[in-house]
């Protein structure tokens, strides 16, 4: 099965809010996990953690995704 990319989180406890959202919708996004060491900032770079779906999912999930993480980064404010 092959995955895209539809947005990049800031960091990875939004990462998981926006994974567990997309499978709660339905959705089947990828867990990579943590993706490093503990206490090593910036594991996945300067352009955040990469949200990943079945290419078949990724116009939907991109939408919704792209929707909640404005949400959250306004709620941030």
């Amino acid at each position: 099965m092959a995955y895209e990319t539809i947005l990049r989180a800031d960091d990875m406890s939004m990462a998981r809010v926006l994974i567990t959202a997309l499978r709660a919708h339905g959705f089947h996004p990828f867990e990579s996990g943590d993706g490093g060491l503990p206490g090593v900032p910036a594991v996945f770079g300067q352009k955040g953690v990469p949200i990943e779906v079945p290419e078949e999912e990724a116009t939907d999930a991109r939408l919704l995704a792209e929707d909640l993480l404005r949400e959250m980064r306004e709620q941030m404010e």
